[in-house]
This record gives C-alpha cells, structure tokens and sequence, in this order.
C-alpha cells in the first residue's frame, strides 16, 4: 500500500537535454553545410575566373625585307670567301731582305719583281765561275792549235804519236773543263735569281710577311727567319666556301642558283652558282664542303670575309638573276581571312589586336605585304578561330 501512497511525480519524464542535443545537432549540421557550400562557391568562383582571365599562348613572327629569292630560299649555308688562287709567295735561296718593292693591297703582275735578297756574296762567286770560264775558254783555243800543230808534224814525221795523244788529252781535259765551268756560270745565275722573289700570277698583295733587314729562308729554316715575304691571290678565282650538313646535301646540285649575302653588307647581295661540291664530307661536323662562284661582285668582297648563301630552288632559277628590291614579307601562317579581308594580328596590352593588310606575290611560305605593316612589326603566328580581337594572350 506504501507503493500506491509514493509520489508518482518523480517518476516524469525529463525533455529539455534531449531537446538541447536535437538542437545542437541541428546547428552543425546547418553550420557545416554552409561551410561546404562557401568553400564550393569559392572554388567555382576561382575556377571561373581562372577561364575568364586565362591568356591564350601565341608565338610572335617578325615582318622582315626580303628579296624575292631569298623569301624562295630552299635553305642557308654560312661560309666565308675563299681564293681559290693563293700563294705565299717565298724565296729558294737564304738571305737578308734587302728590298720590298710592295705593300698590302698592291695589284702585280705575273713576274713582277715583289723583294730581292742582298746578293753580293752570290755575284761574287757568279763572277768568279765567269772570269773561269774565259780562262778555260782561252785554254781551249790553246789546246786546240798545239793538237793541231802535233797532227801536222806527225804527217810529216816530225813528231810521235804519243805526243800526238798528249796534245788530243789535254785538249779534251779542256773542254771538259769548260762545260764544268759553264755549269758553275748557269748555278750562280740560279742562285743570283733564287734572290729575286717574283710574282708567280697576277693578283693583289693581301699580307706583308716580312720586312726589310730579316733574314728569309726556304721554309723557315730557324726561329728567327721568316719564310714567306708576301701573300698574294687572284681576286677572280673568289668563291664562297660553305658547308653544307649532310641531311641538306641531297637538295644541291651542280650550277644550282643561290644569292651570296656578306656578313659585312647585310644589305647587299650577290648573285651566285654552285661551282663544285667536294666529294668527301667531314665527320666531325657531318657536313660537305660546297664552293659557291660569284657571277658577280665588286671591290669590297675580299677573302675571309664570313658569308651566308641562300640555297634556290629549280623553279627559281631566274630569280637570283636580275637585281630585286627587297620586299616586306611574313610566313603565310600569320594571315588570316575574317570577314573576307586579309587580317594579321599584333599585341597590345597583352590583347590581340587585329590589322588589315593588303598582300601581294606568294613566295613559297612567304606572302608579300604591301600595306599594313612596317619592317620589324611582330604579328602573332599560327592565327587559329581562337584569335579574335581583343582576345587576352601571352607570348609562349
């Protein structure tokens, strides 16, 4: 009965932690849905902006002056120019220079006299197998009347013969004597000659190897002679020696028309042909010698000088043949056709700005501008649908 009599209010059921759990539960879940939706906005947000900044990656071409041939070019080869006739012009004999009759840049003739040797000791002894020479030439003419005096006597009995061959010994001794002295004459004239130094071709003095008072010898025999006096060459046999790689040989061929461009007149150029390819190939730098002839040129292409040679095709074989103004060129690849004009496109402030251009003569890959453009201008190469104007870009 006591149970009946006990307070039943203890028995209620306590809500309010449960409620407070439930709520709790509640705000974090709310929380973090809108930490994830925040998150989530601002990776789209970067996403979008990312695509809506994004610069296209263009490549950028230079319009340069060209002449027809070169912008027809198959491919270029760099060299230098090269005489093909050229000497360093020595003496046989040795000496002490004495006389250098010309300097660097002199025109000479074939034979000319370009130094002498001091040649006194070699007159001198020239001298001396003379003045022998017309002693045993005098000695002959004596021998020569005593054999024949000795004959006569015989005839008559008055002499023997052994006096007879006497007299035909001594007169043959002579003669031999003679030739050897004749020979000693034509030595010392050699060795008189071998101190004159001659010009062995017509050409043009292009160094002076030694100077008066050294001693010169063949070959330069010692440390303190020197061999060579002048280096001259013949300034018409001028060619331009190229090498060529052996994956570029193949594209060359005898008489084959080129442009010669020399390092030191960019502007300037000269017509040319393939005079010889040279039928070995060096291993070290896998290329082929090839030798390029001017058809024409002028007094400022000297020897060394480094060239480049624009290489023709066959169907521009008279181009290289007249004398051509150069034109304003770019790669065919950087026109484009919007709207039915003939558009290139250049950048300013990082956007992509479009020009119209009027264009002329197709050369190969190149296209002629007429107007539009100016010589140094970059334009965007490659032009794709995704270059419009105003597109943001940036140079790769």
């Amino acid at each position: 009965m006591e149970t009946k009599n006990s307070d039943l209010t203890s028995l209620k059921i306590d809500r309010s932690e449960k409620q407070a759990s439930g709520v709790s539960r509640r705000n974090i879940t709310i929380i973090t849905s809108l930490i994830i939706a925040a998150v989530l906005g601002l990776f789209g947000y970067n996403i979008l902006s990312s695509a809506l900044n994004s610069a296209e990656e263009v490549k950028l071409i230079t319009a340069t002056l060209q002449t027809p041939a070169q912008s027809s070019a198959i491919f270029t080869a760099s060299g230098y120019v090269v005489a093909q006739r050229k000497a360093a012009v020595a003496s046989k004999g040795t000496g002490r220079l004495m006389y250098l009759g010309v300097v660097e840049g002199d025109k000479v003739k074939k034979d000319e006299v370009l130094a002498r040797l001091e040649d006194s000791d070699v007159n001198a002894q020239l001298a001396e197998a003379k003045a022998n020479l017309e002693l045993q030439e005098s000695s002959l003419k004596d021998a020569g009347n005593s054999y024949e005096r000795q004959k006569a006597l015989f005839k008559t009995g008055s002499t023997t013969q052994a006096d007879v061959d006497a007299a035909e010994a001594n007169y043959n001794h002579v003669l031999a004597s003679i030739n050897v002295a004749k020979a000693q004459v034509q030595s010392g004239e050699v060795a008189l000659e071998n101190t004159i130094i001659r010009a062995p071709f017509s050409g043009t003095v292009l160094t002076k190897d030694a100077d008066v008072g050294e001693i010169v010898a063949p070959m330069a025999a010692s440390i303190n002679s020197r061999g060579a006096v002048v280096t001259i060459a013949d300034m018409s046999s001028l060619q331009v020696e190229a090498d060529v790689s052996e994956s570029n040989i193949e594209k060359i061929y005898s008489d084959q028309e080129g442009e010669i461009i020399l390092d030191a007149y960019p502007g300037h150029s000269y017509t040319g042909y393939v005079a010889k390819i040279v039928p070995t190939a060096d291993r070290t730098k896998a290329t082929v010698l090839v030798k390029v002839g001017f058809k024409n040129y002028d007094s400022r292409v000297l020897p060394e000088m480094s060239a480049k040679v624009i290489f023709l095709g066959k169907d521009s074989k008279n181009l290289s043949s007249i004398r051509q103004q150069p034109i304003l060129v770019i790669p065919s690849t950087a026109i484009a056709n919007r709207d039915g004009k003939n558009v290139v496109f250049i950048i300013k402030n990082n956007q992509a700005v479009k020009v119209q251009v009027i264009i002329g003569q197709q050369f190969d890959t190149y296209v002629e501008i007429k107007s539009g453009l100016k010589n140094g201008d970059q334009v965007i190469d490659n032009i794709t649908d995704r270059i419009k104007d105003g597109l943001k870009v940036k140079v790769s």
